[in-house]
């Protein structure tokens, strides 16, 4: 009787037992399978090296572009340099993108202004004049630091001439398509922002701190309505290269840039 009722408690124990394991989350088995859904990204800068960048235009790093405390950052004094010819925007040249989803963290200093660029190409004065741009700029203290009447009424702004107008905001495809300010959240100066660009045929998104700030369709109708219409009607080449560098405007001031990556589409 007593060997029975042993028997019985143990049969009991092994299905609770077995109870528990079912109910258990189920661990990862190897280190691969943790890491397997970022193994896609290839790092453009990863706080440690500026191999792959150098100049628009050029064979190496403008004067002024550096690494400090693992940020990738343009220091206006040291871009001051002499004897520098040429422009200070930089660009990824180790390989062009086509499709991608880019992620990227960035700070700017009061009044400071930047861009992102993709599908580049060189041989031209600047990246602007063919390269699509992510918009980066201080929304709030630019307008009052810089003046922008003239700039403004060259491109037909007649009411309030002297405002950063939508098209020119963060997360803007700059002179092209408005961030949704119902969506947008911008920290402060000084503070690190994160921005992504989706780009594929079917559509282009832009996101800034975890929202969507806009979406649309490249080369459609709308789109060369849209290009022929405002800035870009001069400017035959731009938008339409579907593969290219991706670049970092200087525009200025100072910037600061980290976890730069890429996943191919």
């Amino acid at each position: 009787m007593k060997k029975k009722r042993l028997t019985i408690i143990g049969v009991l124990v092994i299905a609770l037992s077995a109870c528990n394991t079912e109910n258990k989350p189920k661990e990862p088995e190897t280190a691969t399978e943790i890491t397997s859904s970022s193994n896609d990204w290839i790092y453009l800068f990863d706080g440690s090296s500026t191999e792959g960048w150098r100049a628009y235009n050029g064979e190496s790093l403008p004067p002024g572009w550096i690494i400090k405390d693992s940020v990738l950052t343009f220091d206006t004094e040291l871009g001051l340099e002499q004897n520098y010819e040429g422009g200070k925007d930089i660009i990824y040249g180790a390989e062009e993108f086509d499709n991608f989803e880019l992620y990227l963290e960035w700070k700017l200093p009061e009044g400071g202004n930047s861009g992102i660029f993709y599908h580049l190409k060189e041989g031209y004065n600047g990246p602007p004049e063919v390269s699509p741009e992510y918009q980066l700029i201080d929304d709030e203290n630019y307008a009052n630091i810089h003046d922008l009447t003239d700039y403004n009424l060259s491109l037909g702004y007649t009411e309030n001439p002297n405002e950063l107008k939508p098209l020119q905001q963060t997360g803007a495809d700059y002179a092209m398509h408005p961030a949704d300010p119902a969506q947008k959240v911008l920290n402060p100066v000084g503070e690190w922002n994160s921005s992504k660009i989706v780009f594929t045929p079917e559509k282009v998104e832009h996101w800034l701190n975890g929202r969507k700030l806009l979406s649309f369709v490249p080369w459609d109708e709308a789109w060369h309505e849209k290009k022929n219409s405002d800035k870009w009607k001069n400017s035959p080449d731009y938008g339409k290269f579907k593969t290219g560098y991706i670049g970092l405007q200087d525009h200025s001031s100072p910037i600061w840039f980290r976890n730069i990556k890429i996943k191919k589409l």
